[in-house]
Parts: C-alpha cells; structure tokens; sequence
C-alpha cells in the first residue's frame, strides 16, 4: 500500500512538474511572440499580447495618455500602441464625409484582421515555447509533447473565456491616465457615447476619429468639440482653502467646457475673515459657482462668497442655473467653533435633510440637490434624481431605493494640511457631470483624480447612467431612513 501511495505521489509530482514548464514555457513564448503591426483605418498600430491577472485592452497613445477598457476576463491583456497618423488618411477622414460614413467597416475590418494575425502568431510561440520548455527540462520528447498538449488545453480554453465573456460596451467607460488637457478629446463626448450606446462599431469610429484630429493638431492644444446635447456641471468639494485647487478648477473649465460649477462646501478651513480674500478667484472663473456652505465654513465666508458676481449662495433655497433647478442647503454645524456642541450622529443628519426635504413642493421640479454631509444627502431620498455631497473626502456614489442618486466628491484641495496627516497625499479630486438638456437628468460622469501634493499623475474614470430616465420614488415617511454605501467622516 505504502508502494502504491508512493507511485501516486511520484506520478502527481511529475504531472504537476510538467504542467508548470509548459504553462512557464507558454508564457515566455507570448511575451516573446513581439508585436504584430497593423493598419487601422489611418492610425498605424502595434499590437501585443500578454499574460495579465485581470483581462483588459489597452491603447496607448503616447504622448496624449493611455486608455484601458475591461473589455473581457480571460488572463490576457491586449495592447494597442498608436504608433503614426497617416496625416493624408486622416485629413481625408475629417473633411470627406463619404469616407467618414465608409469608417466603421474600415476600421473593424482592420481591428479583426490585426487581432487574428496576433492571436496566430502568439498561439504559434506559445506552443514552441512550451515544446521547447519541455525538451530542456526532461529531456524526453514524449513528456514535452504531452506539456504541448497541456498548454493547447490551456489557450483553448483561455481564448474561450475571452470570447465569451468580450464586452463590447466597454468602450463607453474607458479609464484614462495622463495629459490632462487632452483629456476630453480623447474620451469622448459622454453624451454622444451614451445615445450611440448600442453601436460598437461606431465607439471604435468615435475612438479613431478624436485620435486623428488630437495628432492633426500638431501645434497646439487640442479643443473640446463641446456636445449642445448636454448641461456640463463641474462637482467640486472640500478645498479648504488649498490654491492649487484653482489651478484644477481652472484646467478642468476651460479643457471640458463646463456651464456651471457646484461646490458642496468646505472651501474654507475656519471660517474666518483673513480667508476671504481666498474666495476672490471666484470671480475669475467665468462660469456660475453654486456654493453651499460645509461645517468648515462660516456665515463670513458665506457673504464672502456672495460678493462674487458669478456665485450663487444657496441655503434652504433653490434657483435655475444654466438650465438646472438646483436646490441647496448649507450645513448646520461648524466645526471650528468649540463653544458649541456639535452633533455628528448620521441619523440626526439624515433627519436634518428629511426634514427640508419634506418642505419642497411635490413632486419635486428640482433637478439637483447640493448639500455637504452625505449622511444629509440621504435624507433627500426621493426630493430628487441627482444629489451632490462631499465632506468624507473620499469620493463614492450610490443609488438609494427610491432612485436618486447620491455622489460624494472627494476633496479638491487634497484635504488641504489634511493631506499630510496619511501616509499617502490625499488625491484631488473632481467630476464632470453631463445632464440631458431637455430632460435634466444625468447620462453620464467622469471622475478626475491627480496625485496628491503636485503629483503628476491624472486619472479619469467614464461612468455611463445605466437607467437615466427611472422613476424617482418619493421616500415613505414611516419607514426608516434609507441606506446606501455612502460613508461620511465626522469632521471633514
């Protein structure tokens, strides 16, 4: 019995020990397979293959930015470096209209072809390279065929579960990382994405096309073709009296042509008078500032803020803004002031925001509700489709029951002197909402995140509004409040 055991374990070692240099060799044999060069529509491309954890395609666009998509969730990862512009193709792209109707087939039959031709020649280096993986290591070409035979199970299955599970709508949520400025152009109008939601080869027409007029545009930088379809709305929160927020604010206005900003407080750090020649840049912007004052900040620096001759102060009032019925209520606390207690409890906040919430006419013609606390942002569950909170400093959104939609801003000011209390800077952060102009309702977002302290790394997440037009629920008055998997901090 002892013998048997033994001859089990010896056999399941040395299957384990071939399976293991035909999955090494397999993988060596794709990251030397190379890139396959190909032609898609006027953008010239390499394309590679590699193992990965998670399955993701990657375009790299160097020098613009790099943008990744969870287009499946095999363990491979499919890399496309925009190499050239092919500067006559692309001309002949922007201004012949004929050619531009012609581009969806061109461009996935390019696409198709490209990958096939990689697939190929990545399975062929797969299989030498578990072959020969096997030949040096046992030395016997029976076992390192049977390690051939392993790794063919392998890919097989691997291209399997790529295929299965491809998600053409990916593009529509593409994350980007890199130059700022460019940022816009490259991603995409949000509106035009959504209304072309169902078209896969048009996402790919869209991602080729802003890529040929970015490198077309050699000499300057590259403007945002700005959607009429759409009401941008910068959400801004939590400066705290950090400047290099105005610079962000400043890059994200002009690159994505925003019609308003919306600042949920906390702009200041205690509320008082030398502060307020802080607020000045205000006035610089250009664009309305819907502000509502956090637990930071003072009725000083409410007025301060007022004085501005594009800000809209709103506590427990609402006003039209650039087509936008917005409601706003300051927050009742403020934290510098130590003389007087302050109520941190998430129910007593929830219960302060029903309670205004009870007080708008119904149903509700607000369109957006601006308030600092997120735990008060629950408690307008129902008062409307799209809330807008900060006060965490970390960014985070939810659909509660009734259908409205609560996102918490991170802080722009990077926490301000908060950011060195961690061990990594607190990221600056900030979102571009798109609303339907005739219908107000959110399509889409995207989140912008840099490094903290002036770093410079820039980040921006697409977000499409799954269901834009659901039914918002009024919230019932016995039960309890809803929940969500927004969080807040008790002193933001």
């Amino acid at each position: 019995m002892n013998f048997i055991r033994t001859v089990i374990r010896s056999r399941a070692a040395k299957v384990a020990a071939v399976l293991f240099v035909s999955a090494v060799g397999a993988w060596l044999g794709i990251i030397l397979s190379g890139t396959v060069r190909a032609q898609v529509g006027p953008v010239e491309t390499g394309m590679s293959l590699r193992p990965a954890w998670t399955g993701e395609t990657v375009v790299d666009a160097h020098p613009l930015g790099t943008l990744r998509f969870r287009s499946h969730d095999a363990p491979l990862q499919l890399r496309i470096t925009l190499e050239n512009i092919d500067q006559e193709k692309a001309k002949a792209l922007i201004d012949d209209p004929r050619l531009a109707n012609r581009l969806p087939e061109i461009i996935e039959g390019d696409l198709r072809s490209g990958v096939e031709a990689l697939v190929v020649r990545s399975l062929l280096c797969a299989a030498a390279g578990a072959l020969l993986a096997g030949f040096v290591i046992f030395r016997k070409p029976k076992i390192a065929l049977y390690g051939l035979l392993a790794a063919a199970v392998a890919l097989a299955g691997t291209g399997v579960v790529a295929a299965a599970t491809f998600r053409p709508s990916s593009l529509v949520e593409p994350r980007y990382s890199g130059v700022i400025a460019v940022a816009p152009s490259l991603v995409g109008s949000a509106q035009s994405i959504v209304t072309k939601f169902e078209s896969y080869r048009e996402q790919l027409t869209k991602l080729v096309t802003n890529v040929s007029k970015l490198y077309d545009a050699v000499n300057t930088l590259p403007t945002y073709d700005a959607d009429p379809a759409s009401i941008k709305v910068l959400h801004v929160s939590d400066i705290h009296i950090n400047p290099i927020a105005w610079n962000v604010i400043r890059s994200l206005k002009e690159q994505f042509k925003v019609d308003l900003i919306v600042d949920t407080g906390d702009i200041s750090d205690h509320g008082t008078k030398a502060e307020n020649a802080f607020m000045e840049e205000i006035g610089k912007l250009g664009v309305p500032y819907v502000f509502v004052r956090g637990n930071h900040d003072s009725k000083t620096t409410e007025r301060a803020i007022a004085k501005q001759k594009n800000a809209i102060v709103l506590d427990n009032a609402s006003a039209t803004v650039a087509g936008l019925r917005i409601y706003g209520l300051g927050d009742p606390r403020f934290t510098p002031d130590k003389s007087v207690p302050v109520n941190n409890d998430p129910a007593h906040m929830r219960e302060f925001g029903r309670r205004h919430a009870e007080q708008l006419p119904r149903p509700s013609p607000i369109d957006l509700v601006a308030i600092h606390d997120p735990d008060a942002a629950k408690g307008f569950s129902g008062a409307a489709p799209m809330v807008l909170a900060g006060h965490s400093h970390r960014r985070s959104t939810t659909v509660l029951p009734t259908g409205t939609r609560v996102l918490v801003q991170g802080s722009t000011g990077g926490a301000g002197l908060r950011a060195l209390e961690h061990a990594e800077p607190t990221p600056v952060q900030a979102s571009v909402l798109y609303f339907d102009r005739k219908e107000h309702r959110l399509q889409a977002w995207d989140d912008i995140t840099l490094g903290g302290l002036g770093e410079q790394s820039v980040h921006i997440q697409r977000h499409v509004e799954p269901d834009p037009r659901r039914m918002i629920s009024p919230a019932p008055t016995t039960a309890p409040s809803p929940t969500g998997t927004v969080s807040g901090a008790s002193d933001g």
